[in-house]
């Protein structure tokens, strides 16, 4: 995935930064000589014997989760990280480190708002026909995966639970409101006030409900925005949303925050989890790549070991697992050299040989996460997305604002992904003033409806494989909804892994271009974008198992036993 966000950020330096590491100490904290670091245990550690080995190396354990052998441990000692590393108890120790903030605006979700105006086309979009919803004839993506026809058989179940692990979702939407689960929904990510600006409340934990990043809304807005004839509406328009905020405001993603994460899904029964980011600092996590020093190779074995016990955790709880691909135009299956990691800390980026056998992109790359490539209204694979046979799953409208070359669509933001969008991030960016009224010239790239007792919500466009997940995410909510079945405990479900087949046998089939080697010349790409399409009809590495196509899913009958 990208770097900050899976889907709109991306994954190399011409991208934002979003990092998964450890949580640092809440920003409020007093002052502290003493650093702070997760750790791991190695399998088979039992809780008691990695807080020995932890006390023995000079740390102190202040939380841990036991699910997954991982704790949050202070330390004084400035030899900590190198002793825990060589205990035979834990798998190393990562320092929980400031990275800096976020860019203004992502180079590849907010593409459209960096292009001068004389490099936009000058076309509206596609026109389509009435819609539920008054935005609706805006989502072109809803029209491909054809959910404005699975609604009319299944709009959503409000028992199955989509937990959006992201920075938080803004409920006071008008068009969240109504699906928002307040009682399952946590906070897991407090304010760090070096990347996060001033605490807005004392405790520096947001309450649930908000979004001061902006992407987690966006997210959810394409799963589940209600079919309430306000605005627009969502993939599954009457699911319940939760919110699991294990990323930064500034839109960053630390290690411990997204792993509890994961285990609260799993504990409470959500039924599907999107993953829209990936884990920093490094580009890929490799378990002893030459090029990094012993205390990194430790890092990046701690990091693997974690999410994918965290994954497994919740998997193995009944939780669907989607993950975007990531933005760096890469095939996954055979990666470039990474010049971009580590992306904060002490040390200054190398260029890193990547070993496809020994080296995640993590979560996408984990264990038992759906991912989803991007395309655009064309049905082309949007130029940033990722892509190979070997890790894509399925794919998805995710937006292109380059999509349409030789017509006046090329480089319109209606060739992206509307959805919703908190008023406070759209004034911090500049398209909204104070008032809340759309600024001049951003008319065509941010939309307002009001209610009559004047509730009002906000709309805006993005990119990315960040905003092909969520299609995937609320197709599987509607395979639940239609297919699940109540438990011997009362609850309704659905095993992900018969979830996950149905997704695939029901996805479109779409083959490979010809040539089989996509170039982007056309759109202004050099040639590092170029993408070799590998694979039949059946299955091949831009596709995967096809477009996601929500109508067939909750039309065609479930085969519990058999694989696509």
């Amino acid at each position: 995935m990208s770097k900050r966000f899976t889907a709109g950020a991306v994954a190399s330096a011409t991208v934002l930064a979003l990092a998964v590491t450890g949580m640092s100490v809440p920003a409020s904290a007093e002052p502290s000589s003493a650093r702070t670091f997760t750790v791991v245990a190695e399998d088979g550690v039992s809780p008691d014997a990695a807080i020995a080995a932890i006390r023995a190396a000079g740390g102190t354990v202040v939380s841990r989760s036991d699910e997954v052998g991982m704790f949050r441990v202070t330390s004084d000692r400035a030899d900590f990280a190198t002793k825990a590393t060589t205990a035979s108890a834990l798998i190393g120790a990562s320092e929980q480190k400031v990275i800096g903030r976020k860019p203004k605006l992502d180079r590849v979700e907010q593409e459209h708002l960096l292009a001068t105006a004389a490099a936009k086309g000058k076309g509206k979009g596609a026109q389509r026909g009435k819609k539920m919803d008054p935005l609706d004839d805006k989502l072109w993506g809803l029209e491909m995966i054809r959910a404005d026809q699975a609604r009319k058989v299944e709009p959503g179940d409000r028992r199955v639970t989509v937990g959006v692990l992201d920075t938080g979702i803004d409920a006071s939407n008008p068009d969240i409101a109504p699906n928002f689960n307040w009682a399952l929904s946590r906070n897991f990510a407090p304010d760090i006030v070096e990347i996060d600006g001033e605490c807005e409340v004392a405790s520096c934990l947001d309450p649930v409900g908000t979004d001061d990043g902006g992407h987690g809304t966006h997210v959810a807005g394409t799963i589940g925005a209600a079919a309430n004839g306000f605005g627009l509406s969502g993939v599954a328009p009457n699911i319940s949303l939760v919110e699991l905020k294990g990323g930064q405001d500034a839109g960053y993603f630390f290690l411990e925050p997204v792993v509890n994460s994961l285990l609260h899904a799993g504990k409470v029964g959500l039924d599907v989890v999107n993953m829209s980011f990936y884990v920093d600092p490094w580009l890929f996590n490799c378990t002893a790549n030459p090029a990094d020093s012993p205390e990194h190779q430790a890092e990046q074995r701690a990091t693997i070991k974690a999410m994918k016990r965290a994954l497994n955790f919740a998997h193995n709880r009944g939780v669907t697992l989607i993950g975007a691909l990531g933005n760096n135009h890469e095939d996954l299956g055979d990666p470039r050299t990474d010049a971009s990691s580590p992306n904060y800390g002490d040390t200054a980026p190398y260029p890193r040989e990547i070993d496809n056998d020994s080296c995640w992109d993590l979560p996408t790359e984990g264990p038992n996460v759906i991912s989803v490539s991007a395309v655009g209204p064309s049905g082309k694979k949007s130029d940033f997305s990722n892509y190979g046979t070997e890790q894509t799953s399925v794919a998805a409208p995710g937006g292109w604002f380059r999509d349409g070359f030789g017509t006046d669509t090329y480089r319109t933001d209606a060739n992206m992904i509307l959805s919703t969008y908190p008023k406070k991030v759209l004034q911090e960016e500049g398209s909204v003033d104070a008032n809340g009224n759309i600024v001049a010239g951003y008319e065509e790239t941010v939309f307002k409806e009001c209610k009559a007792n004047g509730e009002c919500g906000y709309y805006t466009y993005l990119q990315g494989t960040s905003m092909a997940a969520p299609h995937a995410s609320g197709v599987a909510a509607l395979i639940v909804s239609k297919h699940g079945k109540k438990d011997r405990q009362g609850g309704f479900g659905m095993a992900p892994k018969v979830v996950e087949q149905h997704l695939y046998r029901t996805a479109a089939e779409r083959a490979c271009p010809e040539p089989r080697l996509q170039s982007y010349a056309n759109e202004g790409r050099d040639a590092e974008f170029d993408a070799y399409c590998a694979g039949g009809l059946n299955f091949n590495g831009f596709y995967g198992y096809g477009i996601i196509d929500a109508y067939a899913a909750v039309k065609t009958p479930v085969k519990p036993n058999v694989r696509p």
